[in-house]
């Protein structure tokens, strides 16, 4: 749709603008990518970014959501998938007859559809919009067969999952195992994924046995932003450059898999135990499955044709944060959060990629999810919502102190390589920076409020405190200097801005 841009517009007021256009797409739910990066900062005019005012330039407007008409995902028993929007305030009755129109795809009549959510039968009177209590907006419904038979269809049994084990000599942890057989299992009995249509990359939902509920995630490394098969159609990325500065097209797989190995737990094995922030199971596999977007098409299953990428455990939830106040979480939740994403330089924390759950104490749990653009390359697009929330404020816990003080960047490296991640050399530095800021922050009683404050630019032209604290090193040191000498200079500049921090 063509739009008026003025010079001196902000990003959030272009934001403002769709959302008068094209009505109950609010400004949260908007993400807009120029040329290859996401316009993230509300306050920044459009010209940071290189955002012309002149005729023909192009925005894509991705919408993390999609909100009434409800789109909804019919998967029938035999492996198709068709698409409704529907009105959200409609119900269950409602779509069926919707679906009994569709008489030329073989669908039945309303007395013959069985529809099911989540492994629950739905009753005609079910509002759609009720059904969506988690904040997805896009509902999975399994239409079964009926006596009738009315749908005859190949179940498309043609797949390839397995595990991508970039070094033999590691051993997958059970629940990976558990994880992963559950979702062959799943493909075995012709349940196909289901591609959500939220989010800029390819997101597939990988079924069970049964077909009514969801094991894994699926995220080929091919159909991430700006990728080649990118199904939201995103400009391909001229240098590899990826939606988030430091980071590369074709690698969010693998820093998700590396979110997953360096979310280390309290205590006991990783094998056993849930990492601190609760960072769900995620490992590198090789799938193949004709539901995924390959717009040149593929002739057959194999190897050769098979997609790269992380598959994740599914999490089930109660909704994401962009659903609720931050007043209702616990402290040590968002701690744990804020821990996690200071040390792995987080360039993509959103309230919509924490998701919110129960605990078996009937407290909320946040898990978190997406961490596609962990450890970039610099700290230029260090993003975290929680430093606006009450709870960032407070200061750590000892325990929370006790977990922070056992980290070690050095053994993470080692560990990352041990699973057969070539870490690049400007990432390890990324996380050897931001462990010393954290640990270092720590020892002066500073909130994560503080800490995370000095990892996150007020405006897209402005450096943040942790990037001027390396740029004065790298001027301190000479050009030939080795890396531990760098990092010293690193650590006397970080001593004198904290210091002063705290006078």
């Amino acid at each position: 749709m063509p739009l008026l841009i003025h010079h001196s517009d902000s990003i959030s007021d272009v934001k403002l603008r769709i959302k008068t256009i094209c009505h109950r797409i609010r400004i949260t739910r908007q993400k807009l990518v120029f040329t290859t990066r996401e316009l993230a900062r509300y306050a920044s005019p459009g010209p940071d970014y290189g955002v012309t005012v002149t005729g023909g330039s192009v925005l894509h407007l991705v919408l993390k959501k999609l909100y009434d008409p409800l789109l909804v995902s019919l998967i029938t028993t035999s492996g198709q998938v068709f698409y409704f929007h529907v009105d959200l305030r409609k119900n269950v009755g409602y779509l069926k007859k919707r679906i009994s129109k569709e008489g030329n795809k073989g669908f039945p009549d309303v007395d013959d559809q069985e529809i099911f959510f989540r492994g629950e039968k739905l009753d005609d009177n079910r509002v759609l919009g009720g059904i969506c209590k988690d904040g997805n907006s896009v509902i999975h419904l399994l239409l079964k067969k009926t006596v009738k038979e009315a749908i005859v269809e190949d179940a498309g049994k043609d797949f390839l999952l397995e595990p991508l084990l970039l070094n033999p000599a590691v051993k997958l942890p059970q629940v990976i195992e558990d994880m992963i057989d559950r979702t062959v299992d799943g493909l075995k009995k012709g349940n196909p994924p289901v591609r959500t249509a939220e989010g800029t990359g390819g997101t597939y939902l990988m079924q069970d046995s049964s077909g009514l509920s969801y094991v894994s995630v699926f995220k080929p490394m091919d159909e991430e932003p700006m990728a080649v098969n990118n199904p939201q159609q995103l400009p391909l990325s001229s240098d590899g450059q990826g939606l988030k500065r430091g980071t590369r097209v074709g690698e969010g797989a693998i820093r998700e898999v590396a979110a997953y190995l360096l979310d280390h737990p309290k205590s006991g094995s990783k094998s056993q135990v849930e990492g601190f922030a609760g960072v769900p199971p995620t490992a590198m596999v090789r799938s193949f499955q004709k539901v995924y977007n390959n717009p040149k098409g593929v002739d057959s299953c194999s190897t050769k044709n098979a997609k790269v990428g992380s598959l994740q455990m599914f999490m089930k939830n109660d909704g994401s944060c962009e659903d609720i106040g931050p007043g209702a979480f616990p402290v040590e939740q968002v701690h744990k959060i804020s821990v996690f994403d200071i040390r792995m330089a987080n360039a993509d924390r959103h309230a919509g990629n924490i998701l919110t759950g129960k605990g078996e104490d009937g407290r909320t749990v946040l898990i978190p999810i997406d961490h596609g653009y962990c450890l970039p390359e610099n700290f230029e697009d260090c993003t975290f919502e929680w430093l606006y929330w009450p709870q960032a404020k407070v200061p750590f816990s000892e325990a929370t102190l006790d977990y922070i003080n056992s980290l070690d960047a050095e053994q993470d490296i080692a560990l990352l390589r041990l699973n057969g991640w070539d870490v690049p050399e400007a990432v390890s530095r990324t996380l050897r920076i931001s462990t010393m800021l954290l640990k270092k922050g720590v020892e002066r009683n500073l909130t994560p409020y503080q800490i995370g404050s000095m990892m996150c630019r007020e405006t897209v032209n402005k450096d943040s405190a942790i990037e001027e604290i390396v740029r004065e090193a790298h001027n301190s040191v000479l050009p030939a200097s080795s890396e531990a000498t760098f990092l010293e200079a690193v650590s006397m500049a970080m001593e004198r801005r904290l210091d002063e921090l705290i006078k």
